[in-house]
């Protein structure tokens, strides 16, 4: 299973202070981590990104803790790369501009999910306030006011929406 074995390396790295990169070896090992870092993130994010989409939110919530690893693993091993830039660059050139190439994959996927999750945020607070509006309505009594238009609802008497999020 290249998942357990790919979050247990850099994770046993990340709990002790990184080695610096100094050999071109060490520069590919650490590219090659965080590459296998980055397509486990990919991975998630797109499974993530097609479970909004299709409207499966309680699947979706579930990915948050493994997004959440994979993100520290990911924060980890950017930083010790990020603490080496000018050997590594010279160490692996080539690997280094693979490795830029990656991350801009990377950051696609990531905007792409963000805007699905912004998307479905606006649509469930869009539900949420047409929804506390309408009990809002519902609470108050009909009448018409002294202008002989229909009185709206007494924002101070509106009873509060409460949200159960198990279901």
């Amino acid at each position: 299973m290249q998942n357990a074995s790919m979050q247990s390396a850099p994770r046993a790295a990340g709990a002790e202070t990184p080695r610096p990169i100094e050999t071109a070896d060490d520069a590919k090992l650490a590219i090659g981590e965080l590459t296998e870092v980055m397509d486990g993130l990919e991975a998630v994010m797109a499974e993530e990104t097609e479970l909004v989409r299709a409207g499966d939110l309680r699947k979706a919530t579930g990915l948050g803790q493994r997004k959440t690893e994979l993100s520290s693993l990911y924060f980890r091993a950017t930083e010790r790369l990020k603490a080496s830039g000018k050997p590594l660059s010279r160490l692996v050139p080539q690997d280094a501009g693979k490795l830029a190439r990656r991350h801009e994959l990377l950051q696609a996927v990531l905007k792409t999910n963000l805007m699905v999750l912004a998307t479905a945020h606006a649509v469930s607070e869009g539900i949420m306030r047409r929804l506390s509006g309408d009990l809002a309505r519902k609470a108050c009594p009909q009448g018409y006011g002294a202008s002989g238009r229909a009185t709206a609802p007494d924002p101070k008497r509106a009873q509060p929406l409460a949200l159960s999020r198990t279901l």
